[in-house]
């Protein structure tokens, strides 16, 4: 009877060990979701910062090269 406490004891220790280790696991895969949506918006907005500054670069160029041209001219 002895043996049969001590394994009823350990399975329902295993069983409680094992619920909340998937719990745990169920937290990390939801935290993995949300770490993937935060990284798909970094780069949307990474994307659209490299827009601007190409814009910025080009516009740039345009208002040296305006400049120069001036200079020589004017």
């Amino acid at each position: 009877m002895h043996d049969t406490g001590q394994r009823t004891a350990e399975f329902l220790a295993l069983t409680v060990e094992n619920a909340e280790l998937r719990q745990q696991l169920a937290d990390v895969q939801d935290q993995c979701v949300e770490l993937a949506l935060d990284a798909g918006e970094q780069h949307i907005e990474n994307e659209v910062l490299r827009a601007r500054l190409a814009q910025a670069e080009k516009d740039r160029d345009a208002w040296r090269a305006e400049a120069e041209r001036s200079r020589r001219t004017g």
